[in-house]
């Protein structure tokens, strides 16, 4: 004898035949709310600090503008991050906007650090999407296709 399913145990599988269930009920997790940080410039006076403001970087789908404590500025998009016990191990990579050439910046060399570019997915979500693709069908518009516009 098998243990039972995760289903089984919640009466899901029953659920889904129960024509009073409402399926918008059944969602238990809620959506996750995108915080607008474009043209932020954090306060980094704490470790936790620093470490906040780099995590919603690397979260962050526009450029970032770090300035170094030696003085020197990089402007570019953060797709890595290693977030190490201390401020020493713990580094982003960036991929600079004047540049191919990544680089690695460890948060103890991190000065300053502001939200400088645009968000280019800002407000394309799939939910969006979706609406104005039936908007423009039920307004009788032809010639669109299911082809996701660029986010450019």
């Amino acid at each position: 004898m098998s243990a039972p399913t995760h289903a089984d145990r919640h009466g899901a599988a029953n659920a889904a035949l129960d024509p009073k269930v409402d399926p918008e009920t059944l969602e238990v997790a809620p959506g996750t709310v995108h915080e607008s940080v474009e043209g932020w410039v954090p306060q980094l006076a704490t470790e936790e600090e620093l470490r906040g403001a780099l995590e919603k970087a690397f979260d962050y789908r526009g450029d970032v503008a770090i300035t170094k404590k030696d003085g020197n500025k990089i402007e570019g998009y953060i797709f890595d991050r290693v977030s190490g016990a201390s401020l020493e191990s713990s580094f982003v990579r960036v991929l600079p906007r004047d540049s191919n050439q990544r680089v690695k910046i460890s948060y103890s060399e991190i000065a300053a650090l502001a939200f400088s570019g645009r968000d280019p997915a800002a407000g394309k979500s799939w939910e969006a999407w979706v609406r104005k693709y039936w908007e423009k069908k039920g307004a009788g518009e032809t010639g669109f296709s299911l082809q996701p516009e660029s986010l450019e």
